[in-house]
């Protein structure tokens, strides 16, 4: 089992930064790869970037290409995302998601964080 903790949500205001970080701990070695996604209320959870198990390969969401950075450091066994620029629309859940397969579809992560609220004021 893999355990996932995402901190540095909170609420900031439109045109502000955040980096999100997500600890694993439990069975690591068996993750491939992490990802982040959101869900806004009322609305799907949705992809928005992931990043290979040597942190070499990248993917994001097309539209939100520019303004996220995922990234990933093994040694701590924790991944970050960089958010820049951000907007009242970036107000959502963000979670943190490891998957044992090379960029699994949403459905095919393993494992979940709990989540954490970013709220971006205007």
């Amino acid at each position: 089992q893999v355990q996932l903790v995402e901190s540095g949500g909170g609420l900031v205001q439109a045109g502000g930064s955040l980096r999100l970080s997500c600890a694993a701990s439990g069975r690591t070695e068996s993750i491939s790869t992490m990802g982040w996604f959101r869900q806004a209320p009322g609305k799907e959870r949705e992809f928005v970037a992931a990043v290979s198990r040597s942190g070499g390969r990248t993917r994001y969401a097309d539209l939100l290409q520019g303004r996220f950075t995922i990234s990933r450091d093994n040694a701590k066994n924790t991944v970050y995302l960089q958010i820049n620029s951000l907007k009242p629309e970036d107000t959502a859940v963000y979670y943190c998601a490891a998957g044992r397969r090379w960029f699994p579809t949403t459905h095919e992560y393993d494992y979940w964080g709990q989540g954490t609220q970013v709220t971006v004021s205007s």
